[in-house]
């Protein structure tokens, strides 16, 4: 019988200890491992890997503009930064743009495998993994929870895996109060340690795509103290759920 074809990962670092240690840690675990040093060449080779780990200070082309360009060409691969510790604002950067994840430097091996396999995982399996109509609508926005696609006002929303993700578990809960402890959870998985400003990060963006006036949300609301909540008021099927919306 046929051995299964190894998922690949492509690793952007020009760092070579580092590049060598990242190949033999993922190698190891049974990945196919393509490393590149430079970003214009990760930008000629990104498109055959499962998932891409990218540093972000790179010669030429830096890791930002990469993954700009990958996330404005496929909004679904998984891609994980790898950074320096003192790099906040770079990091908030790369979450902005469309990086589903980041690994500081220096890493602890098992926290990198952790990450890679939760995202693997997460992309071989439908983001939403709780049971729901197929489409949810609310307003102007229709969320299609097995097609894995957003259409706002008849145009479908370009979003990241990580965006549908949070759009999806928040549409089929309608008026249910997330703290950002709960999104990482249900979203990012339990194996996620980083920032809680990654939840933020990611709902501004969101926020940004789907809503008219994001300083004044109608489908996204802040709860003071507590984190997010979706409308209240969407249609499943053809059950229709109208609750006053008590905006905090």
């Amino acid at each position: 019988m046929s051995q299964p074809i190894p998922q690949s990962i492509l690793c952007v670092e020009d760092n070579p200890d580092i590049g060598r240690l990242l190949v033999a840690i993922l190698g190891k675990a049974g990945y196919a491992v393509d490393w590149v040093s430079d970003g214009e060449t990760a930008l000629t080779r990104w498109s055959s890997a499962s998932l891409i780990l990218l540093d972000l200070m790179l010669p030429g082309v830096g890791g930002l503009t990469v993954c700009r360009e990958i996330r404005a060409r496929d909004v679904d691969i998984p891609l994980v930064m790898l950074t320096a510790k003192a790099s906040t604002q770079a990091v908030v950067q790369g979450l902005e743009i469309g990086a589903d994840d980041y690994i500081t430097k220096p890493f602890e091996a098992d926290i990198l495998l952790a990450r890679v396999q939760a995202l693997l995982r997460r992309r071989a399996r439908p983001p939403a993994t709780e049971p729901a109509s197929a489409t949810i609508r609310t307003g102007e926005l229709v969320v299609d929870i097995d097609a894995h696609r957003a259409v706002l006002r008849g145009q479908p929303v370009a979003l990241t895996a990580k965006e549908f993700a949070l759009l999806a578990l928040f549409a089929q809960h309608p008026g249910h109060g997330f703290t950002r402890g709960n999104l990482l959870d249900r979203v990012w998985g339990p194996e996620f340690d980083g920032f809680d400003h990654t939840v933020n990060t990611h709902i501004n963006r969101l926020r940004g795509k789907i809503e008219a006036d994001p300083a004044h949300p109608r489908y996204i609301h802040t709860v003071w103290g507590v984190g997010y909540r979706f409308t209240d008021a969407v249609t499943t099927g053809s059950a229709v759920s109208e609750r006053r919306d008590h905006q905090p």
